[in-house]
């Protein structure tokens, strides 16, 4: 795996952590625009936080109603009798200013801007309240996510600060997510319930009041619950700072990013959404691969990326073998190998001759290896799979095999190979099969950490994407 939190913590940097513990780590939080009505966002926010199981306090604000959700209410920030180190805002816009004052008032150090009317609107009234809030943020040194946003979660702190109640159930791992958008963030949390992808926090960034993508990856940097970060980028104001952090980053964590707003229309659309022009996109491009970023091209392939990198080692070079039950798969996984610049593995002649004598002559022996002959053999598939990971030749391995009734035992006969860690090398598998089967052993290896995917072409990309990553830091 790749490793997490290193060495010792300057000054500069624990400074930086403390600057956003209140944010990320509060004891407290109070929601400004509590409501029992399901039509608004104050609702939603206090379901979130519930279902989170947030253990601190929870301090609802309303102007009229003595209690929300069980929770006593209070009809201003003010009126809060105990220490608040976190806010969720979720009022309308004109209302914004004078409530920030009031945080900066009873010492709010962190704050959630959910409302929106901001920058991302044509009115320019918009971008001077924004500069508006953000000098009182910032006089006050109170860090905003937002405006415009849907909040974050932190899995880790069981909090759910945002108005999606139903991203409490995202499964908890070491992936963070820092994204412009929040409907980018709708888009990938389910696809991370769905296939199993532990995160540690998602954060919609949304306007960037006065938290720019630098300052989250500084942070996260130092994070111990953070191990691979993701970005989704539209634009931003200060793409220089951007690049110069994350040039710094990663040489601690990988950063994965997917670049949105590709031709004019999306460009159009990101300003009316965040507020910034995307840029052109091969500027970003080129300037992610030269702060040592894996560059996404999509965001199937920015999570499965991620998620290699979460969990396998990385790779000594580009040299891979892929063996396969099934031809077909095995020729679109070489497909897109060749396509990023990885080579097939020359097996040296000891791994030659066991894999000859395993297997029978009527199978595909050379890499890539065709298992076909062997598909109802485990226990011979599992000693190719052996061999292969032996060889001194090879730096990752890509692993297909298709559910068949005679080849039910695959699985558990795999069990002890790809988990053993011994070998240090990337394992990356693909294992299709009808719903209902091999459910439990699919989930034993995700629990103990073996980067599965549903489709061989994804499971060839993610493995480009370790071979790119470990480029970039063997080259700095």
């Amino acid at each position: 795996m790749i490793s997490g939190k290193t060495g010792s913590t300057s000054a500069g940097e624990l400074s930086n952590w403390n600057r956003f513990s209140s944010l990320f780590y509060p004891h407290s939080v109070t929601v400004v625009g509590a409501s029992p009505d399901f039509k608004k966002l104050g609702y939603h926010c206090m379901k979130s936080l519930i279902m989170s199981g947030f253990p601190g306090k929870i301090y609802p604000v309303h102007p009229r109603l003595p209690e929300i959700d069980g929770f006593k209410a209070y009809s201003s920030v003010k009126s809060v009798p105990g220490k608040v180190d976190l806010a969720i805002i979720a009022v309308r816009s004109s209302l914004v200013p004078q409530l920030l004052n009031e945080c900066a008032e009873i010492g709010v150090k962190g704050v959630v801007l959910i409302t929106a009317g901001f920058k991302e609107i044509e009115d320019e009234s918009g971008a001077a309240l924004q500069n508006e809030i953000a000098t009182i943020a910032d006089r006050a040194d109170i860090k905003v996510i937002g405006p415009n946003t849907f909040g974050f979660v932190n899995l880790h702190a069981n909090l759910n600060a945002s108005f999606t109640p139903e991203f409490s159930l995202t499964p908890k791992g070491d992936i963070s997510l820092v994204s412009q958008s929040g409907g980018f963030c709708h888009l990938m949390a389910p696809l991370a319930m769905l296939e199993q992808v532990g995160m540690s926090k998602i954060i919609g960034i949304g306007n960037r009041c006065n938290v720019e993508f630098a300052d989250i990856l500084e942070y996260m940097a130092d994070d111990p619950d953070t191990r691979v970060i993701m970005i989704y980028v539209e634009g931003t104001d200060n793409a220089r700072r951007l690049f110069e952090v994350a040039s710094r980053v990663t040489g601690k964590k990988p950063i994965v990013a997917f670049k949105a707003g590709r031709f004019s229309l999306g460009d159009k659309a990101a300003y009316s959404h965040t507020g910034s022009m995307a840029g052109k996109h091969e500027i970003y491009t080129a300037a992610f691969k030269q702060a040592g970023i894996v560059v996404a091209d999509s965001p199937t392939e920015l999570l499965d990326v991620a998620r290699a990198l979460s969990l396998c080692p990385l790779p000594r070079g580009n040299r891979v073998a892929i063996l396969s039950g099934q031809a077909g798969p095995s020729i679109i996984m070489s497909d897109v190998c060749e396509q990023n610049g990885l080579l097939l593995a020359d097996f040296s002649s000891e791994t030659t001759e066991r894999v000859h004598l395993l297997l029978p002559p009527l199978a595909m022996r050379s890499n890539p290896i065709d298992m076909g002959p062997a598909w109802y053999d485990s226990e011979t598939i599992r000693k190719v799979v052996e061999v292969v990971l032996a060889d001194g030749n090879t730096d990752g391995v890509l692993l297909y095999a298709a559910y068949a009734s005679a080849n039910r035992p695959l699985l558990k006969e795999l069990t002890t190979v790809l988990k053993s860690r011994a070998h240090g090398r990337p394992v990356v598998c693909c294992f299709p099969s009808p719903p209902g089967v091999w459910v439990e052993e699919k989930q034993e290896f995700v629990e103990s950490g073996v980067a599965l995917y549903p489709t061989p072409e994804r499971t060839a990309r993610a493995m480009c994407g370790l071979v790119r990553y470990a480029r970039e830091r063997r080259e700095e």
